[in-house]
């Protein structure tokens, strides 16, 4: 099998036409249809021979080698229809079996020259038509190239003319004269013949080429397709569950298609609101106690894989107890069990859970001697569940029962699982509990009177009867920081990287399967570093490359159900080829035709051979120099409105003429209406004038002008053929001549392969039908020589009988191979028309992917994780100035309550809803652009501005743009309040904003494998979110570092004074004034 890469198709790279695949693909789509086509038509023909020779042959026993020829060819061809009908292995053999069809072909052309019978005579023009089918179908049917069907072809034809030369020399017959020019006339018809058919192979193989290169291309795309539809799931599933994921997606694609078409969008009084109601489910929510110190140690590296490593086992962890994570806040991770399905087990698998990350952080401290523990808080209940706003949606819950596992959690104890009454009551006797005193460590547990317990883990009780291993790895790596020793045992537990799933060459591959029998090499994976990615990346592009490889095969070997003589293809009407879809039936009568004037140059040099054929043959007439002079008019003046805007443009502007000349020149291959009737007008002029000159022949006085000074009488009767004039013209010459000449006309309207096959069915039936009228009604005699031996003749050799059974076999033949013709026609703009479709569904789709992906992360991050690169690196970066604001409607947590009323607090989610969605689009303003949305905490906004900048750019930015961020902070902040105030007007409420702002340092970065999640640490973080949960409402309080930077840009700030901050002791704090804000921060514009 050959390698598959060279298969992947670039348009900056060419293509072999030689290439195997290439070779099976033309085999399957043209070769094997037209060989089967050739075999119908010769086993056809044959039977009519045979049925001919016992018919009108009474002296059948002198002609037994004629008839043992075409039988023993009947039952070769046969044979071979059913083998390449039945066994595709014998696609091997294809050259052999053109032979194999030329040599019988060749053998019954020979046969019936050379069968004489009684007679002892040979005529120039015998089997001519039979030699010019022959040379006819090595062109077009028979399975060779170019070199070898020219080859064949012109062996063919001098073979023939050798033949009769030495033959008709020898065995001359009586009253013939010069049979020079007859032979002559031969060789312009097989040189017609080569030629015509030369140029049918190379615009087939052109063709063939071309439909190769869209159906490569579309497939490409469809393979793109399937790749953006996965990534698209893929990348929806890690944000959001399945059961809401759907809706979002058709929203969006909605909006796009709204955007596309500049439709207003639909009025609606409220944004859509993904939120559904789910009961009997487990809350778990779990602190990493002694994290905040060990992140201050950290280098942006360090804290992300850190992150990723502890996230990403606390999800494997979800994922083995059947829980679903719903959102990490800085180093807490909180998971619902009994989403989306019900779980009757939800209490016993969140107690699960929270046992295994005690577990787990144990094992760390134990193996790094870093001073950290899990802390976790469960609670049992009902939840609301879905996403909120229009911007970075992340999968959160909300109710009452949630916020009471909050509590549970900042009131349990380091190293233990924490659980309500509640929770108890659903693990019956599971677990073994102690008391938990929660409600002395938490003033709200104590006022709800809420009993709460400690689950002691089984694993302890083992731990306790045998003896614990000594920790010998701690003393290992004492001499290292604490988050040197914490990343380096991380790393070893192998968590999958953020959006590693959406890597595109590698998800197809993943999910595609490979047709048996192959293989697909693996990757080493003790490979490290920049060979590492190096290889990662060589067995993607081979496994997209495999991909297409395989999907073209499948293509190639589903032709054969679409082929044009089945009825069961869902893009055709039956045997009509007619497109069931009628705009693209429309579409394709009103393509352009590429190289359309090659066809009418074609058609010109056919009609120049008829015109020497008959110079050759006919006697010279006035009417014959006539007919031919303004038939050749015709054709110039048609060639010359095909070729003016080639050859003349440059005359175009002198000559008004030309220029009217050069514009319907322009149009002859786009515009049906100027194509067609050209096209009618040449076809008809050579079908014409192939047989104009024969009702003249009737007359019993005919002037002929020959080679000598003078015009020659001569007188023709009934019995008498023969003329005394210098290139002698009988009557049994003058038939065949004329008949080759009207085949000829055929050939000529095949050459229009792109002509609709209709149109060509009707003017051929026409000729046909005229033609053997006009023959059968000028009662040309049936042989040349005496009557006593026209019984002993062979049938073949009856100028009469092969006219019909040649005008009648070039009739099948070419309305069959133009019927094939019209179907490859017709493929080529299916593919089109597919890939035209495909193409904008992958637009489409890229264009889904890019807002979903921008919705998780902000853009200069996204272009990390997708394009051709596929970065699969950790994304992480330090910031030396971000402003982080923390905005929150702390009245919401009163306004929300439970009750049928609002639907069990749904209500109260969709003003949430609204409120959220209106922040968002305040970012869609020009003057926000460089404010980043993070995420949402329940009725809490949390947005930083200053990230957009470039990495590696962050230090070359100047003071001034810095400060410039804070001010547009404060900007956004106030624009929150003014927003916030509309809807209170519409809602008829009364909630206010609590703002918080600073600025400094953060580090920035990617975490989470299975639901990847953008987010900023930092102490400027920590401190932002203190300054908006001691701040007051319908104020932004900021730090005395971020004031003073506010009074140089112009804003007036109140000192607050002195506040105790978690953490932090005592700070000194100052509140904005917001009412002069606005005015003062024009400027910034």
């Amino acid at each position: 099998m050959p390698a598959k890469g060279k298969y992947f198709f670039n348009e900056n790279e060419d293509c072999k036409i030689t290439d195997p695949l290439y070779e099976k693909y033309r085999y399957t789509s043209q070769q094997h249809p037209l060989l089967l086509l050739l075999l119908f038509i010769a086993i056809t023909f044959c039977i009519t021979l045979i049925t001919i020779f016992f018919v009108y042959q009474p002296e059948s026993h002198h002609h037994l080698a004629f008839i043992i020829t075409v039988c023993t060819a009947l039952v070769i061809f046969a044979v071979m229809y059913l083998l390449v009908c039945i066994e595709s292995l014998f696609r091997r053999w294809l050259k052999l079996f053109g032979i194999l069809i030329w040599v019988c072909f060749l053998t019954i052309g020979y046969v019936s020259v050379f069968g004489r019978g009684a007679t002892s005579s040979f005529y120039a023009w015998e089997q001519v038509p039979f030699f010019l089918f022959i040379i006819f179908t090595v062109y077009t049917m028979l399975p060779f190239g170019m070199r070898d069907a020219v080859i064949i072809s012109i062996l063919s034809a001098v073979s023939h003319i050798v033949a009769l030369s030495v033959a008709v020399t020898l065995y001359p017959e009586p009253g013939q004269q010069l049979t020079t020019f007859q032979l002559l006339a031969n060789a312009v018809i097989f040189l017609c013949g080569n030629l015509v058919g030369a140029f049918h192979k190379y615009r087939m193989q052109d063709a063939s080429w071309d439909l190769y290169r869209y159906t490569l291309k579309c497939i490409q795309v469809r393979m793109k397709l399937k790749i953006e539809k996965r990534q698209q799931e893929s990348l929806l599933l890690s944000i959001l569950p399945a059961h809401i994921s759907m809706g979002m997606k058709l929203a969006i694609i909605e909006r796009l298609k709204e955007t596309n078409d500049d439709r207003q969008m639909h009025d609606n009084n409220f944004h859509s609101l993904y939120v559904k109601r789910h009961q009997n489910v487990s809350i778990l929510y779990a602190d990493i106690v002694g994290f905040t110190r060990l992140a201050s140690d950290c280098s942006p590296k360090e804290l992300v894989v850190m992150l990723n490593e502890l996230f990403g086992k606390f999800d494997q962890i979800a994922k083995e107890n059947e829980c679903m994570r719903i959102k990490i806040l800085g180093d807490c991770y909180y998971c619902v069990s009994g989403l989306p399905v019900s779980l009757p087990v939800h209490a016993r698998n969140c107690v699960k859970m929270g046992l295994d990350m005690c577990e787990a952080i144990k094992q760390v401290k134990e193996a790094t001697g870093v001073d950290i523990s899990m802390r976790v808080g469960i609670h049992s209940g009902n939840v609301l569940c879905g996403v909120i706003g229009l911007r970075k949606w992340q999968y959160d819950v909300w109710s009452h029962d949630v916020s009471l596992a909050n509590r549970m959690e900042s009131s349990g104890i380091p190293g233990r699982v924490h659980i309500t009454e509640a929770t108890l009551n659903h693990l019956g006797k599971a677990y073994e509990v102690e008391e938990g005193n929660g409600h002395l460590r938490d003033p709200y547990l104590k006022a709800m009177n809420i009993k709460t317990y400690l689950v002691i883990d089984p694993r302890s009780k083992q731990h306790t009867l045998t003896n614990h291993p000594p920790k010998t790895r701690v003393n290992d790596g004492l001499k290292m920081r604490a988050s040197v020793r914490m990343t380096r045992y991380l790393e070893s537990w192998g968590a999958a990287r953020p959006f590693a799933h959406l890597n595109h060459r590698e998800s197809v591959s993943s999910e595609s399967s490979a047709p048996s029998g192959r293989q697909r090499k693996e990757i080493p994976l003790n490979s490290t570093g920049r060979q590492k990615t190096s290889d990662r990346n060589t067995s993607q592009k081979g496994r997209m490359e495999e991909d297409t490889y395989d999907e073209m095969m499948s293509t190639i070997e589903g032709l054969s159900s679409t082929k044009p003589s089945c009825s069961n293809s869902d893009d055709f009407c039956g045997c009509s080829l007619f497109f069931v879809e009628s705009g693209l039936e429309k579409e394709y009568r009103t393509i352009p035709i590429p190289r359309l004037r090659s066809y009418f140059a074609c058609a010109s040099i056919v009609l120049l051979c008829i015109f020497v054929i008959q110079m050759f043959v006919m006697p010279k007439t006035a009417k014959l120099g006539l007919s031919f002079g303004i038939v050749g008019g015709i054709i110039v003046l048609i060639l010359c409105v095909c070729f003016t805007d080639k050859c003349l443009k440059c005359c175009s502007q002198q000559w008004p003429l030309l220029r009217h000349l050069c514009a319907i020149s322009d149009k002859v291959e786009t515009m049906p209406l100027v194509r067609l009737p050209l096209a009618v007008i040449t076809i008809g002029a050579l079908l014409v004038i192939a047989i104009f000159n024969l009702p003249a022949e009737k007359s019993r006085s005919i002037n002929a002008t020959g080679s000598s000074d003078g015009v020659v009488t001569f007188v023709a009767t009934e019995k008498s053929t023969a003329v005394d004039f210098t290139g002698s013209c009988t009557k049994d010459v003058i038939l065949p001549y004329y008949t080759y000449c009207c085949i000829l006309g055929f050939i000529a309207c095949s050459v229009f392969l792109r002509m609709n096959f209709e149109l060509k069915v009707l003017l051929l039936s026409i000729a046909v039908s005229v033609y053997i009228f006009l023959f059968t009604a000028n009662n040309f005699s049936a042989g040349c020589s005496n009557d006593n031996s026209t019984t002993q003749r062979l049938f073949m050799k009856d100028p009469v009988l092969m006219t019909d059974l040649y005008l009648g076999l070039f009739y099948v033949t070419l309305i069959l191979f133009s019927r094939q013709i019209e179907y490859y026609c017709r493929l080529d703009c299916l593919w089109k028309n597919k890939f035209k479709k495909e193409h904008e569904q992958f637009e489409t789709m890229e264009n889904v992917n890019r807002l979903l992906l921008e919705n998780v992360l902000p853009a200069h991050v996204a272009a990390h994780f997708i394009g051709d690169k596929l970065n699969e690196d950790w994304y992480h970066q330090s910031y030396d100035c971000v402003c982080v604001m923390f905005a929150s409607v702390p009245d919401f947590k009163v306004f929300y309550t439970e009750c049928d009323v609002n639907k069990e607090g749904l209500e109260c989610l969709r003003l949430l809803n609204e409120i959220i969605a209106d922040f968002d689009e305040l970012l869609l303003k020009p003057k926000f652009s460089g404010v980043e949305k993070i995420k949402t905490i329940g009725s809490t906004y949390m947005a930083a501005a200053g990230l957009s900048v470039a990495p590696g750019q962050e230090n070359n930015q100047d003071q001034e743009r810095q400060h410039a961020q804070i001010g547009i902070m404060v900007e956004y902040g106030i624009a929150l309040m003014s927003k916030l105030d509309g809807i209170n007007r519409h809602s008829f409420n009364n909630f206010r904003l609590r703002v918080g702002i600073n600025h400094g340092p953060v580090i920035a970065g990617v975490i989470g494998a299975r639901k990847p999640q953008y987010d900023i640490w930092g102490n400027t973080v920590n401190v932002a979110s203190r300054m908006e949960s001691t701040g007051e409402l319908g104020k932004i309080q900021v730090t005395e570092e971020t004031s003073k930077i506010l009074q140089e840009l112009g804003y007036s700030c109140e000192c607050r004074g002195l506040i105790n901050v978690k953490g932090k002791g005592e700070l000194r704090t100052y509140f904005v004034c917001t009412d002069t804000a606005k005015s003062q921060g024009i400027g910034l514009n």
